[in-house]
C-alpha cells in the first residue's frame, strides 16, 4: 500500500458513513465528505441524497486531490503525512498545514511547500507526531461543539497518533 493508501483507509474507516446530524455544522456527510466538499469537486451544487450515494471510489478521489496533494503530504514522512491529512480532513488543509509549521517552527502560511517539507523531514519523527497530537487536540477542545462530538475526535486522535507512531518507528 503508498503511503496514500494507508492515509485514506484509517480516514475512511472512522469517518464511516452517511450521516446528517442537525447539531453537525458539516450537514450531510458520508465518508466523511460534506456537503460543501461534494459540491465545490463536482463543480455544481448536490444534495443531500448525492451525498448519502457518493462511492468509496469519488471520496477516494477528492481524498487524494483535495486533501492529500493539497496538503502535499507525499513530501512528508509516513507517519507526520497520516498526521496532518487525517486532522486535515477534520479541520482543513490550511489549518492542518499551519498546525505542522507551527511545530515545526518555520513560517505559518497554511500552504506545505519545499521549506515546511524539508523541516518536517529532518524532524524527530515521534517529536513532532506527539507535538501535533497536542496541536489537534488543542484545536478540537476550542470548538463549540467540542462538547458534542469531543469524545469522538479525541478517541480518533488516539487512534491516529497510535497508527503515526507506528508506521514512523523503523
Amino acid at each position: 500500500m503508498t503511503p496514500f493508501d494507508t492515509a485514506v483507509a484509517f480516514t475512511l474507516r472512522e469517518e464511516g458513513g452517511f450521516t446528517d446530524d442537525p447539531r453537525d455544522p458539516g450537514g450531510a456527510t458520508n465518508l466523511g465528505i460534506t456537503l460543501a466538499t461534494l459540491t465545490h469537486w463536482r463543480g455544481r451544487p448536490v444534495t443531500a441524497d448525492d451525498v448519502r450515494h457518493l462511492t468509496v471510489a469519488e471520496a477516494d478521489a477528492v481524498y487524494q486531490a483535495l486533501y492529500w496533494h493539497a496538503m502535499r503530504c507525499d513530501l512528508l514522512p509516513i507517519g507526520i503525512a497520516l498526521m496532518v491529512f487525517d486532522f486535515g480532513v477534520n479541520a482543513g488543509p490550511g489549518t492542518s498545514a499551519r498546525e505542522l509549521q507551527a511545530a515545526i517552527g518555520v513560517t505559518v502560511d497554511g500552504v506545505v511547500g519545499p521549506v515546511t517539507a524539508l523541516a518536517a523531514k529532518g524532524a524527530d519523527r515521534a517529536g513532532l507526531i506527539g507535538a501535533l497530537r497536542s496541536a489537534h487536540e488543542q484545536h478540537y477542545r476550542g470548538l463549540n461543539d467540542f462538547p458534542v462530538f469531543g469524545a469522538g475526535w479525541l478517541a480518533r486522535l488516539e487512534k491516529c497518533t497510535a497508527l503515526a507512531i507506528n508506521l514512523a518507528t523503523p
